[in-house]
């Protein structure tokens, strides 16, 4: 727990070693995420050996919350269920016709019930001042009318408040074989609160709004398959070209039928290429490139990666602030780029700028005093001026 609620994370030396491999590995059939965190005794998670914590367990399951330590800094932790779990109703006392109640939740999904766990969980560490890690492998919400009598849409809005007035950084990682998708990538967006939030994803992940037999059946419908088909293979190009030289009625219903059979035939064909090619739109690779992720990061490799990024914000967010105290003219984007001037190691190498930012803290500090006095002098001249008027 942090000495205040504004100092950094208290973070403690670990006896596990932040170089080495996530082992691991979520797999593309359902699988307990719990896991994912905390390893076993053969394969160790992402997560310090033993520090990783379940709370809220009781209800909410389709949602794991947990709180852990990755080389030695404490996070909160949100990962998805991927197992059909239940949902238990209990009988109201108070009626004698009441039954239990077992409900089935599907896993991949967003209910009221878990919605409004995420919120409380992201509202109950911010408090803590913890960054968190969420391993986002959500396809969407319950849309069903039990679910919207539910309050879905009030839970779901909760949790883009409690991001959105989240002062601490957020990591969105979609492990391998995630998918995120739909209104679960809206409530989680890193513009919710550009900021502290940042998305990344394993390269065997995926991510869009819709999944690519959904994108198939509203760009690449029926007619738009004849289209190519007729366009690209050679047989329905001659078939084509013997029905327009063809003055013969039942000739040309026998090209027709002919015509007919080899669409059939390539259909499922042209199905199968077009939703890969829709797949390739909602690749790692792609999703970088259109600037909705930051980083490609391997599952194998993200501990490491995650500890030293994590390392650097609790150093960097700290200078922000202290700069942003020093001078009230300064937004975020403006303490980053003095940081960045003065910074001598490659910018996006996490490893480099935190060992610069250890190696020369005292002339940070003396930049900051700097910025201080001279908006303070600033501040002075201000004042002197209007009372000169």
């Amino acid at each position: 727990v942090p000495k205040t609620t504004d100092s950094p994370p208290a973070v403690r030396e670990s006896a596990d070693p932040v170089n080495r491999a996530v082992e691991w590995k979520p797999t593309p059939t359902p699988y307990d995420p719990r896991l994912m965190q905390s390893g076993t005794d053969d394969a160790p998670g992402f997560f310090d050996k033993g520090s990783y914590k379940e709370y809220l367990a009781g209800w909410g399951k389709s949602v794991v919350i947990g709180r852990g330590r990755l080389g030695g800094i404490p996070m909160g932790a949100i990962s998805v269920e991927t197992r059909l779990v239940e949902k238990i109703v209990p009988a109201d006392p108070a009626d004698p016709n009441s039954r239990e109640a077992v409900l089935p939740q599907a896993g991949q999904v967003l209910f009221p019930d878990s919605s409004y766990k995420v919120a409380q969980a992201l509202n109950d560490f911010n408090n803590e001042g913890l960054p968190v890690m969420i391993f986002a492998n959500w396809r969407g919400f319950s849309g069903g009318s039990r679910d919207m009598s539910g309050e879905i849409l009030k839970f779901g809005s909760m949790i883009v408040d409690a991001l959105r007035e989240y002062e601490h950084p957020i990591y969105i990682y979609f492990p391998p074989f995630g998918e995120l998708r739909g209104g679960s990538w809206v409530v989680v967006d890193p513009t919710i609160n550009d900021e502290k939030m940042t998305m990344f994803s394993d390269p065997e992940a995926r991510g869009g709004i819709l999944e690519p037999a959904g994108i198939v059946e509203i760009k690449f419908r029926l007619a738009d398959q004849l289209k190519a088909m007729h366009r690209i293979d050679p047989q329905l190009q001659m078939l084509d070209a013997e029905l327009e030289a063809c003055d013969d009625t039942d000739d040309s219903a026998a090209i027709k039928d002919q015509i007919a059979a080899r669409e059939e035939l390539l259909k499922p064909v042209y199905l199968q290429a077009a939703t890969e090619f829709a797949d390739l739109h909602d690749k790692t690779g792609r999703m970088k490139a259109k600037g909705v992720i930051k980083d490609a990061v391997p599952w194998a490799e993200s501990r490491t990666y995650f500890f030293y990024l994590a390392k650097r914000r609790i150093s960097q967010d700290n200078y922000v602030s202290q700069l942003r105290a020093a001078d009230s003219s300064l937004d975020n984007n403006g303490a980053l780029d003095i940081l960045k001037g003065m910074c001598s190691a490659d910018w996006e190498d996490n490893a480099a700028v935190l060992d610069y930012y250890t190696a020369n803290d005292a002339d940070i500090t003396a930049k900051i005093s700097e910025m201080k006095t001279a908006a303070i002098k600033a501040k002075i001249a201000e004042l002197e001026k209007e009372l000169a008027e």
